[in-house]
């Protein structure tokens, strides 16, 4: 499965962040492109252990049956559901946050599993940093193909 710890699938997403433009037009959903990549931003601090969002009483209740379902094989479907903490709304600059962007999912290939975070995923619960690199891999190639790239 791909994610963020092997090398080509890293290099894939970086090619397609690098080729992501300010006027790319969305597929589907509500967020413009620099909101998207704040959002990307956000959630990967959460697996970086940068940030920690607090587990939300819904995801305690189903979170770990439908971890499951994120974990496979199947890309993320269109328009899933967004916890609060990672919705962006506000203006926000595409260049300042593409270079963010890069610079973390660098930093997270780099670091590797040892420095991934031990907090859960504020709705799935407990992942494995292997599981953090897929979910990572996953959430960029949904938001990447929302945007077409």
């Amino acid at each position: 499965m791909n994610n963020l710890y092997n090398q080509t699938d890293f290099g894939g997403i970086v090619n397609r962040l690098e080729k992501l433009s300010p006027n790319a037009e969305r597929q589907w959903g509500k967020m413009d492109v620099a909101q998207m990549l704040a959002h990307l931003n956000v959630s990967l601090e959460t697996a970086m252990g940068r940030n920690f969002p607090k587990r939300i009483f819904i995801g305690r209740i189903v979170g770990g049956f439908l971890k499951k379902k994120i974990l496979n094989e199947n890309p993320i479907q269109k328009n899933a559901p967004t916890g609060k903490v990672y919705e962006f709304t506000d203006v926000r600059n595409f260049e300042q946050e593409k270079a963010k962007t890069l610079e973390l999912v660098k930093t997270f290939h780099a670091d590797g599993p040892e420095k991934c975070t031990k907090h859960p995923h504020p709705f799935f619960g407990k992942f494995t940093p292997e599981e953090w690199a897929v979910l990572q891999w996953k959430h960029f190639d949904h938001h990447l193909r929302q945007f077409g790239s």
